[in-house]
């Protein structure tokens, strides 16, 4: 009888001693919650119609319609309330659009379709600039939401974008499009 509570005192010994090791692995690995990314898939410029008037500045009046996606690496999902979009020219934002709250599955990538119109009379270099047929503009946007993992802890996260790109206003491309 004694070898036999030894044996069950070692096997018991052994499995607490394995959970002591594999609990902070399985918190670590699984229970670290990273920022979702979100970047722009694709970007068409929509409408533009470039007034120039003699007696007037040129004028812009632009629809940027933009792919955002937002990728989520976390083991649970991020649910995001409604953000805006901005595109920034020298530091003045020109315009403006609304990311909609949503959510992403763990581990997935989910994509929003999102309209920005761009107003060029709200900048007084933008329309001096058009005349070059190249008008570089800066855009950025901030998601602020919630990740849930494994459905029992729940922080805090904040994915932004920062992206940099030029608009040829005679051919209505997107060019160098870089994010960060």
């Amino acid at each position: 009888m004694p070898s036999r509570s030894r044996k069950c005192l070692a096997f018991t010994v052994t499995a607490v001693i394995l959970q002591i090791l594999i609990i902070p692995v399985f918190v670590i690995v699984f229970l670290r919650a990273r920022t979702p990314k979100v970047r722009f898939g694709s970007l068409t410029v929509e409408a533009l119609p470039l007034s120039s008037n003699a007696s007037t500045q040129p004028s812009l009046s632009m629809r940027l319609n933009t792919q955002v996606t937002i990728k989520n690496k976390n083991f649970g999902g991020f649910k995001f309330s409604e953000s805006a979009i901005s595109i920034v020219y020298r530091g003045n934002v020109v315009g403006s659009g609304v990311i909609p709250g949503s959510g992403v599955g763990a581990r997935s990538t989910k994509k929003l379709n999102v309209t920005v119109d761009v107003e060029s009379n709200k900048d007084p270099f933008l329309s001096r600039d058009l005349n070059s047929g190249r008008v570089t503009v800066s855009s950025h946007a901030r998601l602020e939401g919630r990740v849930r993992l494994l459905m029992i802890v729940k922080k805090k996260k904040t994915g932004s974008m920062n992206c940099t790109m030029d608009v040829d206003t005679r051919t209505r491309a997107v060019t160098n499009l870089n994010c960060m």
